[in-house]
């Protein structure tokens, strides 16, 4: 059976949990198998867990009828937990601070320090508690950066035949293992960036490949199709049962970007698609047409999606300069100030219902955090366009 994940990264602006439920029979009807669930800190952490519930953290209740909802839509559930890096939600708490690899960065568990593994442990098990009937679970370890420069690694790594490979290769055995040992029927998923600079006799040799599974992803419009590829030999002769890909729907387009790219993402599937084609077994299969696009268009609801949206200004001739010496052209004020006050008169109009219906997906520190970094600014610049507008053709008169 073809599995396709729907990875819903939690870490930042989580959608209320009557909102996904309400959104798994679309991701059903759009080809999804299962979700890949990244908690981070919307986890309900019980215990000595407990500061790392987010304020906005999900109840019990919320995701135990989320998953409750997925199993009916048909959909499997894997959980993910980070276990070795992107580990801020946890180590930037005072009580698990003692922990970093470096003592000035939260983003990297110790590997040296037994707690670390009982940390992920007690993690790994609350999490499981909740789910049921798992057959993946995903332990992250992607992006574990300055992993190595910490003091006990530096001590660590001056011991003859010590390297960085295998100090990242003994935490992911030591957390897989944990794991297996714990739930024998659970097969554990890694992200695949740490490994992939790896030579086959390394990974080969560390035991990794008969716990693990690895995920490679890779979000690029234009990834490298005939690299995956050989990469993906490497991994099936180092002994890896499972091959995972990873693309994406949203987001991994810069930290500022505020629409999803659709035609990104859209070549980025394509490109996946290719390296499928000329992969050893028949992992996945699919295509675009514009019967798929008005397929996803009815799904949607939506009259037409746009793949590629280009933006356009108007720069050139109500410039700073001309707004500053009140400089402006009659034919500017014939058709350029009734637009600019009619969309000021529009986004002030939609502000309130924008703000209404994002309370019905978001928390509001998530809604605040937007509308302050995504439509406050675009509509306090219109506002003085405007009002250049508005002094430039008083001084003419």
């Amino acid at each position: 059976m073809r599995r396709r994940l729907v990875h819903l990264d939690l870490k930042g602006a989580a959608p209320r949990a009557q909102y996904l439920e309400q959104v798994l029979p679309l991701l059903r009807a759009l080809g999804a198998t299962g979700l890949l669930l990244e908690y981070e800190d919307t986890f309900p952490y019980t215990g000595p867990l407990e500061p790392l519930q987010a304020p906005h953290a999900y109840s019990p209740a919320e995701l135990r009828a989320l998953l409750s909802q997925a199993r009916a839509q048909g959909l499997d559930v894997v959980p993910l937990v980070q276990s070795f890096g992107h580990m801020e939600f946890v180590l930037k708490h005072r009580e698990f601070a003692h922990l970093r690899e470096v003592k000035a960065l939260p983003n990297a568990l110790n590997p040296h320090k037994e707690e670390s593994l009982a940390l992920v442990k007690a993690m790994i098990d609350q999490v499981m508690a909740l789910h049921e009937d798992l057959q993946w679970f995903h332990i992250g370890c992607d992006e574990v950066y300055y992993l190595g420069e910490g003091e006990e690694s530096k001590q660590w790594l001056q011991q003859q035949d010590n390297t960085p490979e295998q100090l990242c290769l003994s935490h992911i055995k030591a957390v897989a293992t944990c794991l297996a040992s714990s739930y024998p029927m659970v097969t554990p998923i890694v992200w695949d960036d740490m490994l992939r600079g790896m030579s086959e006799q390394t990974l080969a040799e560390s035991g990794v490949p008969q716990l693990v599974q690895p995920m490679i992803w890779d979000y690029a419009a234009d990834i490298d199709v005939e690299g995956k590829v050989q990469l993906i030999e490497k991994y099936r002769r180092c002994g890896f049962s499972k091959v995972w890909f990873a693309s994406a729907f949203k987001g991994a387009t810069g930290a500022n970007q505020s629409l999803t790219l659709i035609g990104h993402h859209l070549r980025n599937q394509l490109e996946w698609l290719q390296v499928a084609s000329r992969s050893p077994e028949d992992v996945l299969e699919g295509g675009y047409s514009e019967k798929v696009k008005e397929n996803v268009e009815k799904l949607l609801g939506m009259s037409n999606l746009e793949v590629d949206t280009f933006m356009r200004y108007v720069t050139g001739w109500f410039s700073p300069y001309h707004r500053k010496r009140k400089i402006i052209h009659p034919i500017i004020i014939h058709h350029f100030q009734p637009d600019a006050v009619s969309l000021l008169s529009k986004w002030n109009a939609v502000l309130q219902d924008l703000q209404a219906a994002m309370e019905q997906v978001f928390h509001r520190c998530a809604i605040e955090e937007w509308m302050e970094e995504n439509v406050h600014p675009s509509l306090q610049k219109l506002q003085q366009v405007v009002d250049d507008l508005d002094e430039a053709i008083k001084a003419q008169n």
